[in-house]
């Protein structure tokens, strides 16, 4: 993924808001045009933009979500996605071309505190191979003034 330069981050349900965190990160490290989804959202006409090869990043630990995003990933492999997938469930990490397997089942509405750290590592390791300084990125200030 070194010359990654667009992808999507889909999530749904409580890892919505992880789709918009991991999105960020990848943006904030690696200068990249990520944008974040919800599977459901997505579907109705950003789904065009797939095509073969086409870098999908999927949140999709285990909860009531599951059997939809089981479902949406085989519909985004269908159209030729490359499917980039954190999960600990069997059959969507087997649909992706990387898998990163979560270690453990949580309740589903912790599952965002365990889901991020793959996509954080990520995100920073896409970073070193880019021999970017993962500590001092460009245009980002860690202090944000207001009035």
């Amino acid at each position: 993924y070194r010359y990654l330069r667009v992808c999507v981050v889909i999530g749904r349900g409580y890892n919505y808001a992880t789709a918009f965190e991991l999105a960020l990160k990848i943006k904030e490290l690696n200068y990249v045009i990520a944008e974040p989804y919800s599977s459901a959202d997505f579907l109705h006409g950003p789904v065009a933009v797939i095509e073969e090869a086409f870098p999908t990043i999927i949140v999709a630990p285990s909860g009531i979500m599951l059997p939809k995003m089981n479902s949406f990933a085989a519909e985004l492999k269908a159209r030729g996605a490359e499917i980039i997938a954190i999960s600990d469930n069997k059959q969507i990490l087997s649909q992706a071309r990387t898998p990163f397997a979560l270690p453990v089942s949580v309740p589903e509405w912790i599952s965002p505190l365990i889901s991020i750290i793959p996509g954080q590592l990520f995100a920073m390791n896409l970073a070193h191979v880019r021999d970017y300084d993962v500590d001092r990125p460009r245009g980002l200030r860690k202090v944000t003034e207001t009035t």
